[in-house]
């Protein structure tokens, strides 16, 4: 469920494996890292052994050698190469910048500029990641936090593999989830907190801004490459394309379910911010990070009950069970169960996961003996709520005022289903 990878110094390590392009293939996981510096790793740790069980071969990072000095760089090791590829000419102090700066236009110019300016390094990374690629060789890039300078090299790698916009301007924005953490590690190392309210935020805007300048200046990513970079960018593209692309798997292990428990609730909050990115990535303004904390679900255990889905080993989503609703529907008789947050994990979940999720959730309703499920979702989203009127809800009316107590009323499409 979770691309970060678990590492005790490191908080943006991740997988950009299993994202898929328009013709059905997915990038291959296990073969192309994307994370924070590695300068924080030490060897004879955890991190270090878990580092090299990955099987990397070749190590690229994006940061100033000055950077790689004063911070230190990833151990010598004899299993992978190093490569200090300095992407960024004209460094920023972005801990520094006024609190004020919108982070949209101000990092989607800084990375125009590394566009321009760092044309031989960034060439020379996209042909190592081709030759590790084809070799079929695990490879790493990263900087400092793994968000900017990496973010703009994951963008164009993953836009020659045919990845959607969307997924890019996401996978740019999981860096929100990493961004506490790194931030609580900066304010320590340095005693105090930036100044920029912006320092070590994702936002999905940033990376939406970049692609589009990229396009407007340039015409297309292919252009940019074989234009700026002298590469020739259909045989690139084909390169990668063959190297780190398979097809979807069209087999899935049957789905199994388990009633959550307080443990569960960082992982609960974790799949709705994951959630909440992929929504915002897509122009879907429903969801935000951070609105529910483990607090919140461990609450909803004790009033109702929240069930997680699995397919095998893996989380592929989740969703709470209340027995009464009234911020939504009133005073009501002890006569349905009400279905509430169904998410499911991007990407990894097989498909028609949310479908048999709710189908798990009437199920529990029925054994309990009441005769309806039902649900909301905001007036204005109508994709959700045709979602659920093929799922057999029918819309009985419309609570314009709901309130949950954490900001303003909000209007939303109440929904109902007769259970067998």
């Amino acid at each position: 469920m979770d691309r970060h990878l678990p590492f005790e110094a490191l908080h943006n390590f991740r997988d950009l494996g299993g994202y898929s392009t328009p013709d059905g293939r997915r990038v291959r996981p296990g073969l192309l890292y994307r994370a924070d510096s590695l300068g924080k790793l030490r060897q004879g740790t955890r991190d270090w052994s878990r580092l090299l069980s990955l099987g990397i071969r070749t190590v690229i990072d994006l940061r100033h050698p000055w950077e790689a000095e004063k911070r230190g760089r990833v151990p010598d090791d004899p299993s992978f190469r190093y490569h200090n590829l300095s992407i960024e000419h004209r460094p920023y102090n972005q801990p520094a910048l006024d609190p004020d700066i919108d982070p949209g236009p101000y990092l989607a110019e800084r990375y125009m500029e590394v566009a321009e300016d760092g044309t031989k390094e960034i060439r020379r990374a996209l042909e190592l990641i081709a030759a590790a690629a084809e070799a079929s060789e695990p490879l790493v890039f990263h900087c400092a936090s793994g968000k900017d300078r990496t973010g703009q090299l994951a963008a164009l790698v993953l836009a020659l593999l045919g990845v959607p916009d969307e997924t890019i301007i996401e996978d740019y924005s999981l860096t929100e989830l990493a961004t506490p953490a790194m931030l609580a590690l900066w304010t320590a190392r340095e005693g105090h907190a930036p100044t920029w309210l912006g320092f070590g935020r994702a936002p999905a805007e940033v990376m939406r801004t970049f692609l589009a300048a990229m396009r407007a200046r340039y015409g297309s990513i292919e252009t940019y490459v074989t234009r700026e970079l002298c590469l020739d960018a259909d045989a690139l593209a084909a390169g990668l394309r063959a190297s780190l692309l398979e097809p979807r798997p069209t087999a899935w292990p049957s789905p199994t379910y388990r009633r959550a428990t307080p443990a569960d609730a960082a992982t609960l909050v974790r799949l709705r911010d994951s959630a909440a990115l992929w929504q915002l990535a897509r122009g879907i303004d429903q969801w935000k990070p951070g609105e529910k904390d483990e607090a919140h679900f461990r609450a909803r255990m004790d009033d109702g009950e929240v069930w997680l889905s699995y397919a095998g080993p893996h989380l592929t989503g989740a969703c709470e069970l209340w027995w009464q609703d009234r911020a939504a529907w009133g005073p009501r008789p002890e006569d349905a169960g009400y279905i509430h947050r169904l998410m499911t994990t991007p990407h990894t979940a097989p498909p028609g996961t949310g479908r048999a999720l709710l189908a798990e959730a009437e199920s529990r309703i029925t054994a309990t003996g009441r005769p309806y499920a039902r649900l909301d979702c905001l007036s204005s989203n109508p994709r959700l709520r045709a979602y659920y009127e093929s799922a057999g809800y029918r819309v009985v009316g419309e609570q314009p005022a709901k309130t949950n107590g954490t900001g303003s009323p909000y209007a939303v499409t109440l929904l109902e289903k007769r259970l067998a």
